[in-house]
């Protein structure tokens, strides 16, 4: 690998330029590559309620659906609104009064139930399905287009509104994230190592691999907004460690060929390449384990940032060598003092008292597991959005005017016998919670004859070997409520329709309940397997591998236990993943400090002073590392207001630091504890000994 960091460190000019050409074709893929920003998208194909949305595409051609509020508005005004809104490109089909029939004829005419559908003292209802999907380009269009058709006494209420406002709000937060992470790594970065200006080369070579990551995106198709929001930033977090190395590296190196800068960074090259590559692998088999999720939105995130882990790892050994020689001048004329000072009393602190750390770990083990297993989640997406969002405000005033929250649709046979269908509408109608339950057989009351209803309306029911009905809920999306509604729903269709389908926001988000809870564990089991196999292949040790995982682990458990001891729910993904990427990213943190104290006990120095060695030699680089990360997702945090955006990052900001003090104060106690047992299923360190009692009794 030296002559490799040999030929970078001579063509770095040529690299330079290279990777700066390589920013073109990468910022054409990142601009042109689709963002979907529906969750429930990324549910499993093959159960009831995606293949019911499929079918509503296919044999109704309907996509979305929406309810419009109208308040204030005649019935004149409110038929010539339904009129401007049928024009907007994009939307299918708009139900309402003068659906039925000509606004002429009084509504006392129709069934009570079904005329207080659409009606309240001061608002009217309207239904609109749109041509496609809830995240489809033309349905946010349209969105925006139906917005810009009415005022302020129109509220749009549905889940592709929630999603265009989600749009709108990350395209303008996400440049604001990166810009807050490089700020606030840099100035962490500057304070804490010893030169001002290093970390915008830093910033430069890790901002090159963001680029090139998302570039590569192109290739994926699309990808969901939160792996869009959320790359850049976790990218620099984690992959900042291989720029840390590369500059220690070189300045050790540059000890050994005083004067050669040249040499000394090929070296430096050569050294962190091997390194870097041996905590990289454990970074990506963490992200790599997210594809192992049913819900696919793991495997979207888990894939980007694989690579960009990798991009990361490539650009650190090219790109940022170049970098510090090309502007090696500017670099030593700004160095000076770190604030973090030499950590050996503090190590031999640590060391000295270990069984103080073992015994607050034994202490603190109980309620982290605690808080762990209690900690709430939430499903309902739209929950927390703010509230000046016109999504928000649209289903809160339907929830106000007409006490409807969920929408679900059935999806039923189109040769269901009439008495059937009219008594399966009436059982549903029965459930508690349901507003109402609309179709064709609900519309025909006694007092409207068949020749009524308008051909065109029977066409937007009932469409090949389907016939679709609507039902309005009062319970909220993701309530346990909802959830045994849907569950009572259901089992009304099968007993009338055994080919029967109930779909929408609430039936997608009780499977999403269920599907993430099992992902939660398999994804938990396989980056525990993953990183310990490659822990166990690193070391070749036995125990290592588990004392490792299990210091991670226990910073997890804290990390994700805190919400439960503080009241606040997390979204639903950041049980899943959070663990997954704190696991990945800071064990590195614990196999500097292990690496080292492999080494000094190998050498043949006493436990106590080998552990104190490895503490000392370390501690200053994870703080810079865990800063590092923390200074990049804390940020945001704080800033976006999209909160599944916002807890992902102060959780990952937390997950440092909670590591960082683990790695610290905890895994030194436990190496000191466990000493015996590692040198003896440790392969090098078992056979170093050996040799160092033979050459001694020699």
């Amino acid at each position: 690998m030296v002559k490799a960091g040999k030929k970078i460190v001579k063509y770095r000019i040529v690299i330079l330029i290279l990777g700066l050409l390589l920013l073109i074709p990468s910022a054409l893929g990142y601009f042109k590559t689709r963002v979907n920003y529906d969750i429930l998208y990324y549910l499993p194909d093959n159960i009831d309620t995606m293949i019911g949305q499929d079918i509503l595409m296919d044999d109704f051609g309907k996509g979305a659906f929406a309810m419009e509020v109208v308040e204030g508005m005649t019935t004149k005004e409110s038929a010539d609104l339904k009129a401007r809104i049928e024009e907007v490109e994009g939307v299918a089909d708009v139900i309402w009064y003068d659906s039925l029939m000509d606004t002429s004829v009084p509504m006392s005419v129709l069934p009570n139930k079904f005329r207080e559908i659409f009606n309240t003292d001061n608002a009217t209802l309207m239904a609109i399905f749109f041509e496609d999907s809830t995240s489809a380009d033309s349905t946010m269009d349209a969105i925006h287009e139906i917005r810009s058709v009415t005022n302020k006494q129109c509220y749009l209420s549905s889940m592709s509104a929630v999603v265009t406002d989600i749009k709108d709000l990350s395209e303008k937060e996400t440049p604001i994230y990166v810009l807050i992470a490089v700020i606030l790594t840099c100035i962490v970065l500057s304070v804490f190592m010893d030169c001002w200006v290093l970390p915008i080369f830093f910033m430069l070579s890790i901002g090159m691999a963001i680029v090139y990551n998302m570039g590569t995106n192109y290739f994926l198709g699309e990808i969901s907004y939160i792996t869009k929001a959320l790359s850049a930033v976790l990218q620099l977090g984690v992959t900042m460690d291989y720029s840390i190395f590369l500059w220690h590296s070189y300045q050790e190196n540059q000890q050994h060929y005083d004067g050669d800068k040249e040499r000394a960074m090929a070296h430096a090259i050569a050294n962190t390449f091997s390194s870097v590559v041996g905590s990289s692998v454990t970074t990506v088999a963490g992200f790599i384990a997210l594809c192992f999720m049913s819900f696919t939105l793991g495997r979207d995130l888990g894939i980007v940032m694989a690579k960009g882990v990798i991009c990361g790892v490539i650009s650190c050994v090219t790109i940022l060598p170049s970098l510090l020689l090309v502007f090696d001048k500017v670099i030593q004329k700004t160095t000076h003092k770190s604030m973090i000072p030499k950590m050996d009393k503090t190590a031999a602190l640590i060391t000295r008292h270990y069984k103080a750390f073992v015994l607050a770990f034994l202490i603190l083990l109980a309620p982290a597991l605690l808080g762990y297993r209690k900690a709430e989640v939430y499903y309902n997406l739209d929950a927390t959005l703010p509230k000046y969002l016109q999504s928000i405000q649209a289903n809160e005033k339907l929830a106000d005017e007409f006490d409807m929250n969920a929408t679900h649709m059935v999806l039923a046979d189109a040769k269901l016998p009439s008495k059937d269908a009219k008594a399966m509408l009436n059982e549903m109608s029965d459930v508690a919670g349901v507003k109402f339950a609309l179709g064709l057989d609900s519309i025909l009351g006694s007092a409207v004859p068949r020749d009524f209803i308008p051909a065109e309306v029977t066409e937007k029911l009932k469409q090949g070997d389907w016939q679709l009905i609507l039902v309005q809920s009062e319970y909220k999306v993701a309530t346990d409520e909802v959830n045994e509604q849907c569950e009572i729903l259901n089992s009304i269709i099968k007993k009338y329709d055994s080919s029967g389908m109930l779909i929408g926001e609430a039936p997608c988000t009780k499977d999403l309940i269920t599907i993430t809870d099992k992902d939660f564990k398999v994804v938990s089991a396989v980056s525990i397997v993953a990183i310990f196999l490659i822990i166990t292949v690193v070391f070749q040790s036995v125990s290592l591998p588990v004392i490792l995982v299990a210091v991670i682990e226990f910073a997890i458990f804290i990390n994700l236990g805190i919400p439960y001891y503080t009241g606040t729910k997390m979204p639903f993904i950041a049980s899943i993943v959070i663990g997954t990427i704190q696991l990945g990213a800071t064990v590195d943190y614990a196999i500097l400090m292990t690496t080292r104290y492999k080494k000094e006990r190998g050498n043949g120095r006493e436990r106590q002073e080998a552990i104190r060695i490895a503490l000392s030699s370390s501690i200053n680089s994870v703080i810079v590392s865990a800063l590092g990360f923390f200074a990049a997702t804390f940020g945001v945090g704080l800033y976006s207001d999209i909160d599944m955006i916002s807890a992902l990052c102060t959780l990952m900001a937390r997950g440092a630091i909670v590591s960082m003090f683990v790695v610290i104060f905890v895994l030194p106690s436990m190496l000191m504890v466990f000493d015996k047992v590692i040198c003896v299923t440790t392969r090098e360190m078992h056979q170093k000994k050996e040799k160092l009692k033979t050459a001694a009794t020699s």
